[in-house]
């Protein structure tokens, strides 16, 4: 049986840019129900792997491939991505004027499902998982990240995730400006979804050591210059959070 999803030699470069790939060769499998983090500092391309990872056309991959479920979508559009089961939680999650997150999520749900749920049921699913993440249910009705704080739009894209029902969830530095409290809360938000859907994939992106002792990875990856340079445990987090990434520079 294939993976669920796989990455296989993958290069990339900024559309437009001057051809310089950033990606340098990711190879990456994840199976069903299995957590992987990418660790990195600024600059060694975590975000880059997210975006080309979703298709955003703001990045070219220059070479090898990208699988889902034994299917090669390397070429697929970010929406196609998205309708098939993937999903992305942005470092930035973007403000929608206008459009409430219960329309959005309806909205989105159609995308993905292929047919309407009626306002009531939405309404129903949407109160019930609020709680769970322990979100106001007066959001609901507020416009997409419109004046939310930082934890609100990260824990908002924690329940886009539940909503969405994903087979593969990418969280791309969901930890960013979080303090303690908020990190905690959306931690323990991506293991309640996990809870609910024990088959999904996760990989996540961050610098930091405070989530993955939330999320303990089943897997943990070090990106340097575009290259994962080791793999292993959570004592490679360990030894990020002791040493920094200088022992892998000189390595």
């Amino acid at each position: 049986m294939a993976p669920l999803f796989e990455i296989s030699g993958l290069r990339a470069a900024a559309a437009g840019g001057d051809g310089t790939d950033i990606l340098q060769g990711i190879d990456l499998t994840v199976e069903e129900g299995e957590v992987h983090a990418l660790m990195g500092p600024n600059g060694c391309g975590k975000s880059t792997l997210a975006s080309s990872l979703l298709g955003s056309p703001e990045y070219e991959v220059t070479a090898g491939s990208i699988s889902f479920r034994g299917d090669d979508i390397t070429d697929w559009s970010a929406d196609v991505r998205g309708k098939a089961g993937m999903f992305l939680a942005f470092q930035h999650p973007q403000e929608i004027a206008g459009v409430s997150v219960i329309n959005f999520l309806r909205q989105a749900l159609s995308a993905r499902k292929g047919f309407d749920l009626s306002v009531l049921e939405l309404r129903v699913s949407i109160m019930e998982w609020m709680e769970r993440l322990d979100i106001d249910p007066a959001f609901a009705d507020r416009y997409l990240n419109e004046g939310f704080s930082g934890g609100e739009k990260k824990r908002n894209e924690v329940l886009q995730m539940a909503m969405l029902e994903p087979e593969i969830a990418i969280l791309d530095e969901t930890d960013s400006g979080l303090d303690i409290d908020a990190l905690r809360t959306v931690a323990n938000g991506v293991q309640e979804v996990r809870k609910d859907r024990p088959e999904l994939g996760v990989i996540v992106i961050t610098h930091f050591q405070r989530l993955l002792e939330h999320l303990r990875p089943d897997h943990v990856h070090i990106l340097l210059d575009g290259r994962i340079v080791e793999s292993g445990g959570m004592e490679l987090v360990e030894r990020v959070e002791a040493d920094g990434y200088d022992a892998w520079r000189t390595a």
